[in-house]
Parts: structure tokens; C-alpha cells; sequence
């Protein structure tokens, strides 16, 4: 009988965020994103920099320390296209401190789309395209071959299951959302529908926000959460239900940047594989869990499911008029992008697809605004929209003149 088991998850991911760029820019600046010569503490290079030093080194130091300490303790991790490629040209030796835990041989890195993208909703070619091209950079950097599948913002539905299924992945994560499971609980291994080999990890959303949301919160009745106590819980969530594993998905940013330093998050980390192994459990990949596990049940999600906000659907990012002129608009052109030429349009079209674009945009002003506002580098959603949708507009213009050149 297979150990109880912890799934640690954390996913990184930095854009290349829109400059304020203007109307009068078109036709004139063709670079639209925010570097280093701006000036500004929203510029691209200050963020990574910033994360660098609060998020990622202090946590990949930790986390190489207990992967050398503990036997049993693992994890799995995302890491977007985009962050790596700032990476290299920022921070090379924050991207060789994700490549040194890699090399212990203990960490899973999980395949997803390049530019963090919605693309699987607007274009299943360009999807498989950016799936492709995400595996083939986590080859080059880190050279292990992903077998374990995430879509940006844990967003699913059947027919992404089946795709995965179909294209050889072992298993599939996504939210563990009360409607979706109804009587089921998410510390169990599930089938998705009409598959045949792929397995379903769904995230223990209580435990994991627990950690990723109300560990600083003073007001919060369990503060300050220690690591026993948290060990505890996750015991208690496994006992209730006879459960397998705890699935606890976040954003690697936990870990310093959403979480600072001051509030203990370290000390928790640093703790939690003595506390929970000691009592007998054990830590697994998210590809491991699969295989270990034999599924409890299928699972039927029609309707799409992501990680994001009270609603856990698709609306953070399409649910306004602004959002949906947006993806509309930059999806119409695929094809005319993809027969370009121009290599630096393509790219700046693809990291134009990166959802953070459209969420930067959203309007949801209640239950999860603030959570919107903490992330967004703009003033307003109607800032992000004018400037994303601006440089769409100059994209298109040199769509044009390359395609007129090449006609001449």
C-alpha cells in the first residue's frame, strides 16, 4: 500500500508587460514592451529582478536544501517561456538556480503553452505550436522531457484531457472546484472521461490557499499557521476521506514575493518535509501520484474550470467587452502572422497571446478585484486595454509592410 502523499506544485511565470504605449507610437515605436531604459518600477527587468531577489533565489536555496536533506521530498514545477527568457537575459544566475535543483533528479517539470497562453480556447493549432515550443525550451535548458500537463491557469475541460491524452501525457492537473466535485474529494487520483491512459490531479483548493493566500493574514483565526499544525491538517483532510494525496498547487511566488520573508514563509517551508515525513507520509511529482495511484473515479467537466477567482472559469480574462475585442482581434490575424516572414512579428504577436494581457483588463471589482489590482502594472484595466490593443493595432500596420514588400 502506497504511502500518504504530498503533491507540491508551484508554477512560475513573468510576461513581457505592454509599455504605455501610446497612439502616437504607432507607426513609429515597434517595440512595445516595458525594458529596462523606461525607467519605470513596472518596467520588465525591475520585476524580474525584484522577484529574483525575494522569490526565486531565496526559495530554489531552500528548496535544494531539503531536496539534498530529505530523501522523500519532491516537487513538481512549471516555468513559462516567457520567465525563462527573460531569464536568460537578465538573470542567468537565477535561471541556473531552477537548472540545480532540476539536476537533483527530484523535481518534475510540467508542461504547459510558451507564452502562458489561452490559445487551447482561440486556436488549436497554435496551441499545439506553443506546447511544442515549451517543450522543446525545457529540453534545451533543463534537458528532461515533460510528461505531466498544465493549461494556463489550470484551465480545463474534457476535450483538453482528451488532447493530452491523446498526446501521450501521464497526467493532467486542474482546480479541485466543489461544483465540479460534487460528493468526490480532491485528495484522490481521477480518470478524465473518454481517455485511456492519462490520470487527473485536482488541487486541494483549501489547504492550498492556506499557504498561497491567508498565511500572512493576521485577521485569519489560525494565525500565525505553523508546520506541525499545517501537517496536522493535511493528516485530518486524508483521514476524513480516506484520501491518496494533498494536492497543493500555487504560484512559486508564494514563496517571497506574495508571501514575504518577515511572515515566516521560509521557516514554514523549510519545515513542513520534516513535520509530514516524520509522521509517516511521503512527497511524489505530480507524474508519480498518477502512477502510483489507481483512480477513484471519472471525472465529466464540460464546462471549462480554471483556478482564478470566486467563479473559477474563464471570465478573469473574457468576461468583458474590452477583453473579448482584445483576444477577438489578436486571434483574427493568426494566420496572416503565421505566414509572415518577419520572425520579430511573430514573437511580439505570441507574447501578445500571454493571458496576463486580458487580465490586466478585467473589471471584476468585487469579491476578487483587489487580487486584479495587486498584479496589474496600470493605473486602470481601461490603460491595459489601450495600450495592448494599441500595439495590436502597430503589429498589424507592419503585418501590412512586410506583406507589401514581399508582394513587390
Amino acid at each position: 500500500m502506497s504511502k500518504k502523499a504530498v503533491v507540491l506544485y508551484l508554477h512560475a511565470h513573468q510576461p513581457w508587460r505592454v509599455k504605455p504605449y501610446s497612439a502616437f507610437d504607432m507607426g513609429v515605436d515597434h517595440f512595445y514592451f516595458n525594458d529596462e531604459s523606461d525607467g519605470l518600477d513596472t518596467n520588465n527587468k525591475f520585476i524580474i529582478d525584484k522577484v529574483s531577489e525575494k522569490s526565486y533565489l531565496p526559495t530554489n536555496a531552500v528548496l535544494k536544501d531539503l531536496l539534498l536533506k530529505y530523501p522523500d521530498f519532491k516537487v513538481s514545477l512549471s516555468i513559462t517561456g516567457t520567465l525563462i527568457e527573460q531569464l536568460e537575459a537578465w538573470r542567468p544566475d537565477v535561471l541556473k538556480s531552477f537548472q540545480e535543483i532540476v539536476a537533483t533528479g527530484k523535481v518534475e517539470i510540467v508542461a504547459e503553452t510558451y507564452y502562458h497562453s489561452l490559445a487551447f480556447f482561440y486556436s488549436r493549432a497554435e496551441f499545439v505550436r506553443q506546447v511544442a515550443a515549451h517543450a522543446q525550451k525545457i529540453r534545451d535548458v533543463f534537458g528532461v522531457s515533460p510528461t505531466a500537463f498544465r493549461n494556463t491557469e489550470l484551465s480545463y475541460n474534457n476535450e483538453l484531457a482528451k488532447w493530452a491524452d491523446e498526446a501521450g501525457y501521464k497526467a493532467i492537473i486542474t482546480e479541485g472546484w466543489d461544483p465540479i466535485l460534487g460528493w468526490r474529494s480532491p485528495n484522490y487520483v481521477y480518470k478524465p472521461v473518454q481517455t485511456h491512459n492519462i490520470k487527473l490531479l485536482m488541487k486541494n483548493y483549501k489547504l492550498s490557499d492556506d499557504v498561497a493566500f491567508r498565511f500572512s493574514d493576521k485577521n485569519w483565526s489560525s494565525w500565525p499557521l505553523s508546520a506541525p499544525t499545517f501537517s496536522h491538517w493535511m493528516s485530518e483532510s486524508l483521514h476524513a476521506d480516506n484520501g491518496d494525496i494533498v494536492n497543493l498547487f500555487m504560484d512559486y511566488e508564494t514563496f517571497g514575493e506574495h508571501q514575504w520573508a518577515d511572515t515566516g514563509i521560509f521557516d514554514f517551508l523549510r519545515s513542513l518535509p520534516h513535520e509530514w515525513t516524520s509522521n509517516g507520509g511521503t512527497f511524489k511529482t505530480i507524474t508519480q501520484a498518477a502512477e502510483a495511484y489507481e483512480p477513484a473515479d471519472e471525472v465529466d467537466i464540460h464546462h471549462t474550470v480554471t483556478w482564478a477567482d470566486t467563479e473559477r472559469d474563464l471570465t478573469a480574462w473574457t468576461g468583458n467587452a474590452m477583453q473579448q475585442d482584445f483576444m477577438h482581434s489578436l486571434f483574427s490575424i493568426e494566420s496572416e502572422v503565421m505566414q509572415c516572414d518577419d520572425v520579430s512579428i511573430v514573437a511580439d504577436w505570441r507574447k501578445l497571446t500571454t493571458s496576463d494581457h486580458p487580465y490586466y483588463m478585467c473589471t471584476k471589482w468585487f469579491n476578487d478585484g483587489d487580487v486584479h489590482a495587486y498584479f496589474s502594472p496600470y493605473t486602470s484595466p481601461y490603460d491595459a486595454f489601450t495600450y495592448s490593443m494599441n500595439a495590436l493595432r502597430d503589429l498589424k500596420l507592419r503585418l501590412l509592410w512586410s506583406q507589401e514588400g514581399r508582394n513587390n
